[in-house]
């Protein structure tokens, strides 16, 4: 199959699916006449083809998809003009601790945050499909321990977890830098905390300590390590 032919096949594939698609996925398309490299070329040169417009083709966690562009998101809203979920600062703090510092168990996160996880918020997050049960720590009660998702990636625009933002400085409430909302997709959107009082509202938390930092060292760089793993536990989540 001569190389337009290849693209022309990709590219109809990617415009018609409704997930992101895998490169093993791919290859069915050409009944393993192309490898992995040879696939990756292709998409590399339809990124290219597609650059300028308003729709571009992305690398996630799961596979590739095209996508519409963050500048575009402002005219798409008035097709769609209610607004995503969004959620409270205890969710988006959880869901921080457990992206950064991951595999944890609710008693790290509430060692963090300094007060107790409510079972809504971790069913909550475990629902949008954000957060799942990796292991179980070696420990009296053998706690679940939790890791981010593939799902969650996607969500947010990521390769991978290397590509979460640095962490510029200790205290949790930095865990997820304040975005500009103007360079956010709509999945993205969905993860802005609420206003004060929408927090205050939905917060069922109950104080017990005061808020500790996420860590005194330097900054987590992106692709940095994760905090080390306890004995006995993951160090390397498996998503799904």
């Amino acid at each position: 199959m001569e190389t337009s032919e290849a693209k022309r096949v990709l590219e109809t594939a990617l415009l018609c699916a409704s997930q992101p698609m895998a490169l093993r996925d791919m290859k069915a398309l050409f009944e393993e006449q192309l490898e992995s490299p040879q696939i990756r070329e292709l998409l590399e040169s339809l990124q290219q083809e597609w650059a300028g417009r308003g729709v571009e083709l992305v690398e996630l966690a799961s596979g590739w998809r095209f996508q519409s562009r963050a500048d575009m998101r402002h005219f798409l809203d008035r097709l769609h003009p209610e607004k995503p979920p969004r959620y409270s600062r205890a969710v988006m703090e959880t869901l921080a601790i457990i992206a950064y510092r991951q595999p944890v168990t609710r008693g790290d996160i509430e060692d963090i945050r300094g007060v107790t996880v409510a079972t809504p918020i971790v069913k909550q997050l475990e629902d949008r499909g954000w957060i799942e049960v990796i292991g179980h720590r070696e420990a009296p009660g053998r706690p679940a321990l939790y890791a981010t998702t593939r799902q969650f990636l996607d969500d947010l625009g990521l390769g991978g977890l290397r590509d979460l933002p640095m962490l510029d400085g200790p205290a949790i409430a930095r865990a997820l830098p304040a975005p500009d909302e103007d360079l956010l997709s709509g999945a993205e959107q969905a993860l802005l905390p609420l206003d004060n009082a929408q927090a205050d509202a939905a917060d069922s938390e109950t104080p017990d300590a005061p808020r500790t930092a996420l860590a005194d060292s330097e900054p987590v760089p992106v692709g940095g390590e994760p905090a080390p793993a306890p004995p006995d536990s993951p160090t390397e989540p498996t998503h799904t």
